[in-house]
């Protein structure tokens, strides 16, 4: 899993789009794993934008349902990580100010694959031989 290089090692993978039930309103967390080292869930919440101070209060909405529907009395409370592509340093600062759920933010990069590189795959995967094709019998 790419995940895993960039965030570190002992994450267990629970799922994506994970479903929690809170009231009459069905949630879903993008990406929802397990640290073995931490004993504990690491809900994450992808963005594509800029971050805005709303994504605070719904990961602390997912990490209390985590805790309370999913957390075994042996772990630890649940992590949330909110990864955006861009952010204001002070507005994070101060969204966080007084959330008691430890909850992190972080800008993300994309890596954009090489025109080059991208040029020859294409080429290789649309230049089918004769014999690749099956005749008919």
């Amino acid at each position: 899993m790419a995940i895993q290089v960039e965030i570190g090692k002992d994450y267990s993978f629970i799922g994506n789009e994970y479903r929690r039930q809170v009231g009459n309103h069905d949630y879903y967390i993008d990406l929802l794993l397990y640290h073995r080292g931490g004993f504990c869930l690491v809900a994450f919440e992808l963005k594509i934008g800029e971050f805005k101070v709303e994504y605070i209060g719904k990961m602390n909405l997912y990490l209390e349902a985590l805790d309370r529907e999913l957390k075994k009395k042996t772990e630890n409370p649940g992590v949330g990580i909110i990864l955006c592509a861009s952010k204001d340093d002070e507005v994070v600062e101060f969204a966080l100010s007084r959330s008691f759920s430890p909850t992190m933010v972080s800008e993300y990069i994309l890596k954009i694959i090489d025109n080059d590189l991208l040029q020859r795959k294409l080429k290789e995967y649309t230049e089918i031989s004769e014999e690749d094709i099956e005749q008919p019998i």
